[in-house]
């Protein structure tokens, strides 16, 4: 029986969300836990695909000419990983990322990364829609305080909660790492369709 592809995407790890500006965030393991999802899709040699936002803005933080736009320390790609560059929220639009994993043959993918309510969450539901029935790695993504419209400050903690519950079971599950760690490299691919 041959063992099934599920690509790691790993979603915008970059150093623009080191800058202060971003303000509180949630889950301080979020990197930790996307370093042992890396160090377990290379020992099962299993594709990574790492997401870059990247834009040609001078005033943003992922401008290309300034170091916002580098990955964090920790994220080492290898030769055979695959590094795309968008320049919106979703990994779909302006890549070929659809088409790398359709010629993979793909039926699931696992997702993590910066950050869960913009790029995480617009990159699952396109995955959800185009019947990659995606995981979403809970303790491996993480976002920022945000003000609501009305003013009032909403919780980091909130917004990742209400993101991970609008996405659950009808774009994606949602798993931690050491539900994946166990679930998905067992090879046991869900559908959610």
């Amino acid at each position: 029986m041959q063992t099934p592809v599920v690509p790691l995407l790993i979603i915008d790890v970059q150093q623009a969300f080191h800058d202060p500006s971003w303000g509180n965030r949630n889950n301080p393991q979020c990197e930790e836990n996307i370093a042992r999802l890396i160090e377990a899709w290379e020992n099962q040699n299993q594709p990574i695909i790492y997401i870059q936002h990247v834009t040609n803005v001078p005033t943003s933080l992922f401008y290309f000419k300034k170091d916002g736009h580098l990955f964090q320390d920790f994220i080492q790609p290898r030769e055979q990983d695959i590094i795309l560059t968008k320049q919106v929220n979703s990994a779909f639009i302006g890549t070929d990322l659809q088409e790398r994993l359709e010629a993979l043959g793909v039926t699931q993918i696992v997702i993590t990364g910066l950050i869960t309510n913009h790029c995480v969450e617009t990159t699952a539901r396109m995955a959800g829609n185009l019947g990659f029935n995606p995981i979403v790695v809970s303790d491996a993504t993480a976002t920022f305080d945000r003000q609501s419209i009305s003013g009032t400050w909403i919780p980091a903690a909130v917004i990742h909660d209400v993101s991970l519950a609008s996405l659950n079971e009808e774009f994606a599950s949602i798993q931690t790492t050491n539900e994946v760690m166990k679930n998905v490299l067992q090879k046991e691919v869900q559908s959610f369709s």
